[in-house]
């Protein structure tokens, strides 16, 4: 017992050193250069955030803060396994990662090479964007009721678009097509902007995609608007319904980021990247780059993040399963 309860003592002893050692860790950190790990080429939309975050960040931790590009493909996958394998847990390497490949990716590649839950620790999140369901402008149809009566109509003659297989604009289809009980046809193209650029051209009929890069076209009388997916009506869109509006409250996803970090990294530092982060987040001036971008601000902690990222986990791993989209 006296050895047992020596044991004990010795366990909470070590436990409290590693405990101060982080705090005190975190009260130096940062002392070099911090980079942003980005599984994506660059040109995106999430520059618009990822850039000025970076620099904002860099003035209120006093260092340097780089973003490095590290695009492979798989939905941003493969750079995410690079940085899971090789960052050291030490606050100075972090991932920024869109959706796809910390909670889609999981449910649909068989060996994808790492595991969200196990090896990344959520810090912030970033924004989110709600996708926008638009139609080319000869499909005779001016609401996603009209849309499901006219697919039901017209079985395997409707085709959707979307930037690759087992995207999120993919797995939106596979919803509509089970919640609406239609027959339309999935193309996956290499990339948003070929998948668009079929859409305008009348290739494909309709498609999901941000709410961000649809606009332009929407104004410009190429592509017709019909739902947004998500609980409340886009402010660049105000006169489009939500699906909610439009009898179809499942059919909802925003694209949205987040900083992540490897696992193990001490708690003290991502509490104080999170405060951070939020602050800048919440701020004004990186308000105007979210409004390029027609994008929310998402402030939290990383324990909400956390529960958040579950939740995406579950709810996509449900729809891969019932569409049976597999990758080897």
């Amino acid at each position: 017992m006296l050895a047992k309860r020596a044991l004990v003592s010795a366990v909470v002893i070590v436990g409290a050193a590693i405990g101060a050692v982080d705090a005190v860790r975190a009260q130096s950190y940062p002392t070099r250069p911090i980079t942003f790990v980005i599984p994506f080429p660059p040109g995106t939309n999430t520059d618009l955030v990822s850039r000025p975050l970076a620099e904002r960040l860099a003035s209120s931790l006093g260092q340097p803060v780089i973003i490095e590009y590290r695009p492979g493909g798989a939905g941003g996958s493969v750079g995410v396994r690079t940085f899971a394998k090789a960052a050291a847990p030490d606050g100075y390497t972090l991932l920024l990662s869109a959706p796809g490949a910390i909670v889609i990716a999981p449910a649909i590649y068989k060996d994808l090479g790492y595991d969200p839950t196990r090896d990344l620790i959520p810090v912030a999140m970033l924004f989110s964007v709600p996708q926008l369901l638009a139609v080319n402008p000869t499909v005779p149809v001016s609401s996603l009721q009209e849309l499901v009566v006219y697919a039901k109509a017209n079985p395997g003659k409707i085709n959707f678009a979307s930037p690759g297989y087992g995207t999120q604009p993919h797995l939106l289809g596979e919803m509509l097509k089970r919640k609406a009980g239609v027959n339309i046809v999935h193309v996956p193209y290499k990339g948003p902007a070929p998948a668009m650029t079929d859409l305008l051209a009348g290739q494909v009929q309709l498609y999901f995609e941000t709410v961000a890069l649809f606009l332009p076209h929407v104004r410009a009388g190429k592509a017709k608007p019909l739902a947004v997916t998500d609980e409340t009506r886009s402010s660049d869109l105000p006169n489009v319904p939500t699906t909610v509006e439009s009898g179809f409250p499942d059919l909802q996803a925003t694209y949205w980021a987040g900083v992540l970090a490897p696992a193990g990294t001490p708690m003290p530092i991502v509490m104080k990247l999170n405060a951070a982060i939020n602050e800048i987040v919440g701020s004004p001036g990186m308000q105007l780059n979210l409004d390029k971008i027609s994008a929310k601000p998402k402030l939290g902690s990383p324990q909400e993040f956390a529960v958040f990222m579950a939740a995406q986990m579950r709810k996509w791993s449900e729809i891969v399963k019932a569409a049976d989209v597999k990758v080897e």
